[in-house]
């Protein structure tokens, strides 16, 4: 389901309850009107170790608002009462997973409207407890892999990745600096002649030329912190705004996935 079609994706970030979660519910519902084929959902958690400061203080926000998995769920539930066809893929930590019950997690997953699981600390070694789960299910595992994924890590991690791969364009947390293009080109086509599972990049992309550029050899981009600053310069004065804004910018970079 994550990938119907050959299209170029756009797949947007989002922290789950940011600022909050009527507003949350909204941005999502934006997200999928105005060019996003994928959206990600952020679960809070307070020490994402692979997210820059922009993130990082999204999730402060969250959980300072109580934001748990069982409001994420919600806003799940409410997206899909209007739409039964954008991807919402949940992106997090494990321990939040653990700590719910993983069992649990998985069964709200599905029954949520959930088609896919980023989970960023959890590695193949460990993922046992979550793929005995999901394997019945029509959930995919997505994983990252990193310009320091050599060729024995790479195969480890396609045994059971489903979906698409996340390539991370810099060795680092999000949003903070951009990766040098002809890099990331070499590493994706590499990674490319050894799978079939489309390669969506991600990390340090923020405007249509970044887009357009990295769609040419991956089959899409993810876009995060940008939006995620958006909602952080405006949920205080500019509130009722905030909608059109995320809309407005989500568009203008999906014009970079058309080719």
């Amino acid at each position: 389901k994550i990938f119907l079609n050959k299209k170029k994706k756009f797949v947007s970030f989002v922290t789950g309850g940011d600022p909050d979660i009527t507003t949350s519910l909204q941005i999502i519902k934006s997200l999928a009107k105005n060019g996003s084929d994928i959206i990600e959902i952020g679960m809070p958690f307070s020490d994402p170790m692979a997210d820059g400061p922009t993130i990082q203080q999204s999730s402060i926000r969250a959980i300072k608002n109580k934001i748990d998995l069982e409001d994420i769920f919600k806003i799940s539930r409410n997206f899909r009462k209007t739409n039964d066809e954008t991807p919402l893929i949940l992106m997090g930590y494990y321990n939040i997973i653990f700590h719910y019950g993983v069992s649990k997690f998985v069964k709200k997953c599905v029954s949520n409207g959930i088609d896919g699981l980023i989970i960023v600390d959890l590695q193949p070694e460990e993922d046992t407890e979550l793929l005995k789960e999901i394997k019945s299910t029509n959930l995919d595992l997505i994983r990252l892999i990193t310009p320091t994924t050599n060729n024995e890590r790479f195969n480890q991690i396609l045994k059971n990745a489903s979906g698409f791969l996340y390539y991370v364009n810099v060795t680092g947390t999000t949003g903070q600096h951009s990766a040098n293009l002809n890099d990331i080109k070499k590493s994706i086509l590499n990674f490319k002649k050894r799978t079939k599972l489309p390669i969506v990049s991600g990390f340090g992309i923020k405007n249509v030329k970044q887009v357009r550029e990295i769609c040419r050899f991956s089959d899409g981009v993810v876009v995060g912190s940008s939006i995620v600053n958006i909602v952080e310069k405006n949920y205080i004065d500019n509130k009722k705004n905030i909608i059109g804004l995320v809309s407005n910018f989500v568009k203008r970079l999906n014009k970079g996935t058309i080719s």
